[in-house]
Order: structure tokens, then C-alpha cells, then sequence
């Protein structure tokens, strides 16, 4: 029964990175969905909230930029150093059975594929946003959201990850990021100007 299940989801795997790395690609899509995935390309982002926010809320604006980072280290050494070296996925652009069909759009890597640190990584910092800026602004859920699905989704167009490397690492990511936005917004919460912290 197991093994049954095992082999279904597999096989969805396959399929799914099949269609997104080989069928649904264009030359447009070649040329800029490598840079979503490039962490160069997001830098300017991270410098402007490493400066914006212990501008705008002082103290604990210096803390959230620590919590981010702590947060990002967290699902880093989750993916990379604990599951990675438990489940020796080979990333699709390593794998001989698929030499003759992957396309790869970025140099593929010596590591493991399963889970994505890629996506792990990118839905901890997206989500620990989410709980914490999203009490001051909603829209930036969506965002943070957004922002995560397309980095993990270019980490299969490329040929580099599987789905299902991208969905688990996002799980991994999101419990990560979930947890800091809940304790930084219990200890240390940024509220709009008149705004009373809510304890709980």
C-alpha cells in the first residue's frame, strides 16, 4: 500500500517537472526566470528593508532584520544540512535517466535535491514578513506569497529541483517562518502609530 503510494506521488513528480522544464517554457521565460532565482537579484530588496525598517520602528525594526536572518538560517540548515543528507535526491540536471531531457538553465549543483533550500528559504523569509508586516499592511501576504511560489517555481523550470523538492522545502520554509513572525510579533510586534501590541 505504501509503496503504492510512494510510486503514485513519484510519478506526479516526474510528470509535473516534465511539463514545467520541458513543455511550458518560451525564449522570454528563459531569459528572466534564471534571475528569480538568483539571490543577487533580490539583494536590493534586502537592503532596503535592512534599512527601512530600523528606520521607521527603531529598536525593534533592528530586530525584525536579526529575526529575518535567524530565520533564513533556520530553514538554510534544515534543508541543506538535516534532510538533504537523509534522502540523496539526485537534482533533476544530475540524474542520467534524465540527461537526454532536462533542460538546464543554470549551472545544476553538486548537492541534493530534496528538500529545495531554495524554496525553504525563500517561504521562511516570505512567511515570517507575512506574519509580521502583514499587521501593518495586508497586501503584503500576497506578495510575500507570490514572491516565494515564483522562486520556487523557476527552481523546476531551470532544472534544477523537482516539484515535489519545492513543495516540501516550502513546508519546511513556511513552519520556519510562521513560528519567528509568531514569536518576534508576541515579544517585539511593529504596529502602525497609535496602535496597541496585542498579547498573547
Amino acid at each position: 500500500m505504501l509503496r503504492n503510494i510512494h510510486d503514485t506521488i513519484l510519478s506526479w513528480d516526474y510528470s509535473l517537472w516534465y511539463l514545467i522544464n520541458t513543455k511550458w517554457h518560451t525564449p522570454l521565460a528563459d531569459t528572466i526566470i534564471p534571475f528569480l532565482r538568483n539571490q543577487w537579484f533580490w539583494a536590493p530588496l534586502y537592503l532596503f528593508l535592512a534599512v527601512l525598517l530600523p528606520v521607521k520602528f527603531k529598536k525593534n525594526g533592528m530586530i525584525w532584520c536579526l529575526l529575518f536572518l535567524i530565520t533564513f538560517i533556520i530553514s538554510d540548515q534544515l534543508s541543506a544540512h538535516l534532510l538533504k543528507p537523509i534522502f540523496h535526491r539526485l537534482r533533476p540536471c544530475n540524474d542520467p535517466y534524465l540527461a537526454d531531457i532536462v533542460r538546464v538553465l543554470v549551472p545544476c549543483g553538486s548537492g541534493y535535491s530534496f528538500p529545495s533550500s531554495h524554496a525553504a528559504n525563500h517561504f521562511s523569509m516570505g512567511l515570517f514578513s507575512a506574519v509580521t508586516l502583514g499587521r501593518i499592511a495586508k497586501w503584503v501576504w500576497p506578495v510575500a506569497i507570490v514572491w516565494a511560489l515564483m522562486v520556487s517555481f523557476s527552481q523546476v523550470y531551470v532544472g534544477v529541483h523537482f516539484p515535489l523538492d519545492v513543495f516540501c522545502g516550502g513546508l519546511v520554509g513556511s513552519m520556519a517562518g510562521i513560528a519567528t513572525g509568531k514569536f518576534f510579533n508576541h515579544y517585539f510586534a511593529l504596529n502602525k502609530p497609535g496602535q496597541v501590541t496585542p498579547r498573547s
